[in-house]
């Protein structure tokens, strides 16, 4: 990798705080103005995401209730990555379990992105597939919500009213929309 303007060096990184969803790491850096001191990082576990449009334009997402935000909205389904397994995997996995819709035939890959990349890494990857069967009532008792299939043409309008949450909701469905125009 060819060095930058405006690179910042790093000389390793210590833990001190780490569990399954969260790690936060004290990383030893030298900023471009050569100043050096320990940086805050988080660490997310990687997070897999299911977009599932269906022939009426609609995508399938969960209206329920964030509590750290103290926000209701809709979001797109997914979850974390396990170990071993394929993000696309994950994703197909999530919608299954939080939906009771399971995904039919290969998924898209749609985009990857880090939505904070300047103190907080939380890789997100996001799948789409065109097509779903309802296989039951959602399994997944913890990720309780009311499934709906939200017509795409709301995207701006729910994203107005502050009712799609998070950033792998916003930049997965804004992303898709934009893709299809070009």
């Amino acid at each position: 990798m060819t060095e930058q303007h405006g690179s910042w060096e790093t000389f390793g990184e210590r833990l001190v705080y780490d569990n399954r969803w969260v790690k936060v790491g004290l990383t030893d850096v030298q900023a471009p103005n050569g100043e050096r001191w320990e940086y805050h990082v988080v660490h997310l576990a990687r997070i897999a995401i299911a977009l599932i449009v269906n022939e009426r334009d609609e995508a399938l997402m969960l209206w329920r209730y964030r509590f750290a935000t103290k926000q209701w909205g809709y979001e797109l389904l997914g979850g974390m990555v396990d170990d071993g397994e394929e993000a696309a995997q994950t994703a197909a996995r999530e919608a299954a379990e939080e939906s009771g819709w399971r995904p039919v035939g290969k998924p898209e890959h749609l985009v990857s992105f880090e939505p904070l990349p300047g103190q907080v890494t939380a890789p997100m990857d996001v799948y789409l597939w065109r097509e779903a069967e309802h296989i039951g009532d959602p399994t997944d008792t913890e990720e309780a919500g009311r499934v709906e299939w939200v017509p795409l043409s709301r995207v701006n309008e729910l994203a107005q009213r502050q009712e799609l949450l998070g950033s792998g909701t916003l930049v997965s469905l804004l992303y898709y929309l934009n893709s299809r125009e070009g």
